[in-house]
Parts: C-alpha cells; structure tokens; sequence
C-alpha cells in the first residue's frame, strides 16, 4: 500500500514539476498570467493541451520562448495571432489529423474528425461564404479544453445538449441557415425519458450526440446520417439492445429483435420503405416517451385513421378502457406486429378473439366473433371457387374482362372487411362481405356461362362437321354411282 502511495506521489510531483517548467519556459503563459482579468491564461492552466506540454505558440506561433513581446509575436517568427474562421480548425487538424503527433501525446483519439467535421451538415458555408458554420471550438472551446470524459466538458453527456441548444434553440440563427427546423428540440429533450434522467445527473441516456453523432452530424434525409430512417432502429438500439447496458432501467432489451421481424420492421429494414413506422414514429424523438395505454391507439391511429376511428365508436372501447388495456397493442402486439390475417378472427385458439370471448364467457361476443368468422370462409370459398372458373374460362379462350374486373371488387371488399372488423359490428361487417359475395356470384356466373359457351361451341363443330362430312360421303357414293351408271350405257 506504501508503495502504491508512494507511486501516486511520484507521479503527481513529475506532472507538477512538468507544469511549472513549462510556464517558466514559456513566456507568453509566463506574461499573460501575470495580466490581471486574462481569462484566456486562466482557462489554459486547466486545458489538456497545457497538460500535455502544448504552448500558446503552437496554435498562434510565435517564439514562446522569447521574453519580448514584440520578439515572440514577430511575424517571422511564425506569429499568426488570433485564428480566424476555418483556420482555427486547420490549426487544430495539424495535430488531431496527423496520427504520429497525437501517438506522440499518448493520444487514442481517431485523426478523421476533421475530415467528418468538413462532410457534416456543420461543414457547410456560412453566411460569408468563407467559412465552415461550426468549428471545433464552437462545440469544444478555446482555451480550458478539457476531455469529453471531465464534467467541465462542454461535450460532457449532462453538458452537451445545452451547447448543442446555443445555436439550435437560437431563431435568430437557426433562421440563418434553416428556417424549417424546429428550435424547441432542448424543450422536447428535457420532458423525455432520456431528458429527465439527464437532467437528474444520469450521464447514460441518450444526449444529442449519442444518435446524431458529433463531428459526422449529417441531415436525417442523407442516407448516411444514423438517425436516417432506415438507419435509426440501428442506432437506438446501439443502446437499447444492449443488456449490460441497460440492466438498471429494467426495461426489455429485445425491441430492436422483435421489431425487425414485424411487418413494420421488414417494410423498413429490408423493402427500405422510408415510410414505414420507425422507433420515433411511436415514441417521439427529441421527447422520447413510451406511449401511455391511454395513448397507444393515438399513435397508432395517425397512420391507420380508419381503424382508430371504427376502434372508437365500438363496443370494445368502453371494454378496454374500463379495465385499464391498450387498445391497438392487445390485439396486434407493440415492437413485434405480424401482417394481420384472417386467422386473427373467431372462436379458434389462434384467433385473438378467443383471448377474451369463451362460449361460456362473454357469449355474445363469442357469437359475434364466430359468426364473422363464417362470414370471412365463405367469401373466401366463393372467391377461391370464382377465381377458378374464369382462370379456366380465361385458359379457354373466352372474354371474361368482366368477371376479372368483378373479381377486383370482392379483392376490395375482403380488405374493407379487415378493416371493418374493428368495428366489431356484425351488421356493418356483413354488409362488406355481402359486397364480396355479390361480386364473387358476378364473377362465377359470367365464368360458368363463358365454360359453357366454349363447351356449346365445341359440341354444335363436332356436329356440323359430322353432318358435313356425313352429306360428303353420301355425295362421293351418289356421284360414284352415276359413274358407274353412265360406263355400262356406254
């Protein structure tokens, strides 16, 4: 244990006498700090690049080591002052791109935030058409830079999203550059699940840079940018699926898995279907927040309005709001929604009806399931027997342009009727499907008349050419007897 102590002291001595020698031998820390009021110096005492042996002059030349101002700030020298625009990050991308210098520091960080920084939606002209909007200062500092790992960070995870909001929450100069974006994000941020937990002194959620990244920032509508539709659910659950990670929010860490097996998340993640429903879909954005149960089917319902609307005026409203369910999800599931089918329907063990309807338990609405049910296996027994008979016909030869056309209809009505069961009405619900019958019957009969018409045809050619070949014969044997006839007269 001695030794240990013994180490850390050494340790703490070298870095001392290490600091004190560099601010004796540089003269521009050696004069500003004796000016009274330059925060500039005072900030830099506490600055990494202090800390590494890095002078004043390195950023804004200069001989560091000459005592005269007018000596150490000679432009010979290399003297360049105060940077200005991109060129104080190209003072900064002389060591943080060149991977020798910063191996040289003891340095890990990657040497590209530069080059990121210059393809971002941040490396955009400015205003002046002379320079980047941002630059690594406006997000890191000047002088006082310390680790993004140190909570004086400006980047640290509970620092970052107020000085990502310096510009964002500013009209004035988000105005500037893009008006359409809203500047209520640090607001929205703040009343999230991610927010409030931040805002409490938890530097694990989720802050600005953690799904927009940070010197790479591109818009949501670039293909590269991680929070790019097709690209999100990945970065959420960079976290999300992260057990380790999350085991102290004691929240499931399989969204992302069972997502990317539901209709949502193949529309998406495999068909690349932008819009298809993503994790900020339902739960927000910038304010994160799990849907509530009262608030399920209003999420749901700003894509399917139809549904959410025939959902509202049924019976099973009052039911599911009585006993506390979320509507959309009792049936239909919430991360891992399969293609609704028929199957879903009736009195079956496989049909979610059953979860709630028993025979002897809730019979009436037993009794309507079932009976929707019958209804849904007779439109499609007659649609199946209907597309059958004018396939063949079609085989055939026949014009059935009519029955196809009808057979588009029953298609109709079979959707409207997936729709209409969330009115849970078997009067409405049979009305649809009496309209898919109708169709259906159109269809089979004008096919049936078609197969009937081929077969007639078929029969009165087979008799025609009977007869005629038949009149044929005979004309050959009347003909051939008058031959005869006429060679014995002769």
């Amino acid at each position: 244990m001695r030794k240990k102590y013994f180490l850390f002291g050494c340790v703490a001595a070298s870095i001392l006498f290490f600091s004190v020698n560099l601010v004796a031998d540089d003269q521009c820390v050696s004069c500003h700090t004796n000016v009274v009021g330059d925060k500039p110096s005072e900030l830099f005492k506490h600055d990494i690049h202090f800390k590494k042996g890095i002078s004043c002059a390195d950023c804004h030349g200069g001989n560091s080591k000459m005592e005269e101002m007018e000596a150490a700030m000679n432009p010979k020298e290399g003297y360049k002052g105060v940077p200005k625009g991109d060129a104080i990050s190209q003072s900064c991308a002389r060591c943080h791109s060149d991977a020798d210098k910063m191996k040289k520091y003891g340095s890990t960080l990657p040497t590209n935030q530069w080059n990121n920084l210059q393809t971002s939606a941040h490396g955009k002209l400015s205003t002046t058409g002379k320079e980047h909007i941002a630059q690594c200062i406006t997000c890191h500092n000047a002088h006082g830079i310390v680790s993004v790992k140190s909570p004086e960070s400006p980047v640290y995870p509970l620092n970052v999203v107020k000085t990502c909001t310096k510009c964002h929450s500013s009209a004035t100069f988000m105005r500037t550059y893009n008006p359409s974006l809203p500047i209520d994000q640090g607001e929205k941020y703040r009343s999230s699940v991610h927010g409030v937990k931040n805002g409490k002194g938890d530097p694990k959620p989720a802050v600005c840079s953690s799904c927009h990244g940070s010197h790479d920032i591109r818009t949501s509508k670039d293909a590269k940018s991680s929070v790019y539709a097709v690209n999100l659910p990945g970065t959420c659950s960079k976290c999300h699926s992260d057990a380790q990670y999350m085991k102290e929010y004691k929240i499931p860490t399989n969204q992302y898995e069972k997502y990317a097996k539901s209709v949502h998340g193949v529309a998406l993640l495999q068909k690349h279907d932008v819009g298809a429903p993503s994790c900020n879909s339902c739960h927000g954005n910038h304010g994160a927040t799990p849907p509530g149960v009262e608030s399920v089917s209003k999420v749901c319902g700003t894509c399917h309005a139809l549904n959410a609307d025939l959902f509202s005026a049924s019976p099973h409203k009052k039911a599911f709001d009585d006993r506390k369910l979320p509507e959309c999800e009792t049936c239909h599931s919430n991360h891992e929604i399969v293609a609704a089918t028929d199957k879903l329907i009736g009195v079956t063990t496989e049909a979610v009806c059953s979860r709630c309807h028993q025979e002897n338990q809730n019979p009436k609405g037993y009794a309507v399931a079932k009976a929707m049910r019958q209804m849904v296996d007779s439109l499609d027994i007659s649609g199946s027997a209907a597309i059958t008979l004018v396939n063949e016909a079609e085989q055939k030869g026949m014009e059935v342009t009519d029955a196809k056309f009808k057979l588009r209809d029953a298609k109709q009505a079979h959707l409207q009727m997936r729709t209409m069961v969330h009115a849970f009405n078997e009067g409405k619900f049979r009305e649809v499907v009496d309209k898919g019958m109708e169709a259906t019957l159109f269809a089979k009969t004008e096919a049936k008349d078609a197969v009937d018409e081929y077969y007639f045809r078929r029969i009165g050619l087979g008799i025609s050419t009977l007869i005629m070949s038949l009149l044929a014969i005979v004309l050959f044997v009347y003909i051939r007897r008058i031959e005869k006839k006429q060679a014995e007269e002769r």
